[in-house]
């Protein structure tokens, strides 16, 4: 339960930061362009706390429902205006100027990812060198020559320091091309060229969430983390033969294992056997013989047992890659950082729409208020690049040319700077609720992403 509210909490610190930024762009430039704004609100439904302020005496409010807000200007379509404010009302202002408002709420959410990943570059960026681990046989890893202990050096002809980076690239080269070409250096020190090959027809299925390593078939080298019982499930085979958490276990049928993952794969390949396992518990060893359960999984037999890792391991200093800069120094990577995030998020909406990339990709409140709990529980560092991350999401998603988000009202202003008048009521009313509409379908969409997360 601590762990669901501090998701919960976190998320609507989260979604009321973005959310107070975004509309306090919409905000700013509509006040210094003459327009008369009535409310400023950051969420919706029944007023927590008002306050009314300033020279138009506008109302700053904090509403019950924290998904969300708005600016509510004058407007003479909503009810009668004073003669003496009618050139402050929304719609007899410039086109342009209208246009500045609407777009002024994305661009804060761009000028906060720059803030903060220039804090972030500031604080030092913590990252893990990109050195290849286990890879599978006739994989597109294994078919192109990569080795385990290769270091990855770039992807496309773009540095890569960290993993991140490196899996940034991959997927972008993947959704392009299907094609990945890496530089890496071997353990001896040599430098080399490959390609990672994805036939067409597999392309898609590698862009859902985290199936890109499996997918092209190696994955990033970890240290050997010690075979010790983390907590034993109730009712489970490792519980039945008796082993408690704490326990060390050095060997399975004689063969010797010094690493959780190797013990997984053990005890995974062998459903129904009966594993003797040697055991160090405090100052005295034992032997304990466990029946491994037979359960399905996607299909196949796989063999349990019912513990979870207790050990820790730690990745050498050698392996650690912090990117840090000077105030001035940080500018330009917080700049490259923000446009590098913002080209992939609007590319992978694209492939989205022509079925190139997985919607599995789409999250909604669920998905991300984990993010934001585990993030928070990470740390600031972690938090603040969680919100850098949300806040170039929420920006693009309001570009896009539907009606109910700032986008399509700028389309409805070009299209009158066209006509040379606006839209007729009936256009702009059918054009909201097919943004409505919209907008729900993604919505259930996106919740049934994250259910299905939760149940799988």
């Amino acid at each position: 339960m601590t762990g669901v509210l501090i998701s919960v909490l976190s998320f609507i610190v989260a979604i009321g930061i973005l959310v107070a930024v975004h509309e306090f762009g919409h905000f700013w430039v509509a006040r210094r362009l003459g327009f008369k704004v009535l409310r400023f609100s950051i969420g919706f439904g029944r007023p927590l706390w008002t306050r009314v302020s300033g020279p138009d005496k506008t109302e700053f409010v904090l509403a019950a429902i924290p998904l969300g807000g708005y600016v509510k200007m004058l407007d003479e379509r909503e009810g009668p205006v004073d003669e003496a404010d009618l050139p402050r009302s929304f719609t007899r202002r410039p086109a342009g100027h209208r246009i500045a408002v609407m777009l002024a709420g994305p661009a804060a959410n761009f000028l906060f990812a720059i803030a903060a990943f220039w804090v972030l570059f500031m604080m030092g960026v913590p990252g893990l060198k990109p050195v290849v681990g286990e890879i599978k046989l006739d994989t597109p890893a294994a078919q192109a020559g990569l080795r385990s202990e290769d270091l990855i050096l770039a992807v496309q002809g773009e540095l890569t320091p960290t993993r991140e980076a490196a899996v940034l690239g991959m997927l972008d080269a993947l959704i392009d091309e299907g094609r990945i070409d890496l530089n890496v250096q071997g353990v001896s020190g040599d430098s080399r060229a490959i390609s990672l090959v994805v036939p067409e027809g597999e392309r898609r299925a590698l862009t859902e969430p985290g199936a890109l390593m499996r997918g092209l078939g190696f994955a990033f080298w970890s240290p050997k983390r010690p075979v010790v019982v983390g907590t034993v499930a109730e009712g489970s085979a490792a519980a039945a033969a008796g082993l408690q958490p704490g326990d060390r276990i050095v060997a399975v049928d004689g063969e010797r294992v010094d690493d959780f993952l190797r013990f997984y794969t053990l005890v995974r390949a062998q459903p129904g056997a009966r594993l003797v396992l040697d055991v160090v518990r405090g100052d005295s060893s034992k032997r304990i013989e466990v029946l491994v359960r037979a359960e399905q999984e996607e299909g196949k037999t796989i063999g349990r047992v019912g513990i979870t890792p207790g050990g820790s391991a730690a990745f050498p200093e050698w392996m650690q890659a912090v990117e840090r800069h000077g105030p001035i120094g940080a500018l330009a990577p917080a700049v490259a950082e923000t446009w590098s995030k913002t080209a992939l998020t609007v590319k992978f909406l694209a492939r989205m729409v022509t079925g190139s990339v997985s919607t599995q990709n789409i999250s909604g409140p669920i998905n991300i208020a984990q993010y934001a709990g585990i993030s928070a529980v990470e740390g600031p560092q972690y938090f603040l690049s969680f919100l850098a991350l949300v806040s170039l999401s929420l920006a693009v998603l309001n570009l896009l040319p539907i009606p109910v988000l700032d986008g399509g009202q700028v389309v409805y202003q070009l299209a009158e700077l066209v006509k040379g008048r606006p839209l007729s009521d009936a256009a702009q009313l059918f054009g909201q609720k097919l943004g409505i509409a919209l907008l729900v379908a993604l919505m259930g969409f996106a919740f049934y992403n994250d259910i299905s997360r939760l149940i799988g």
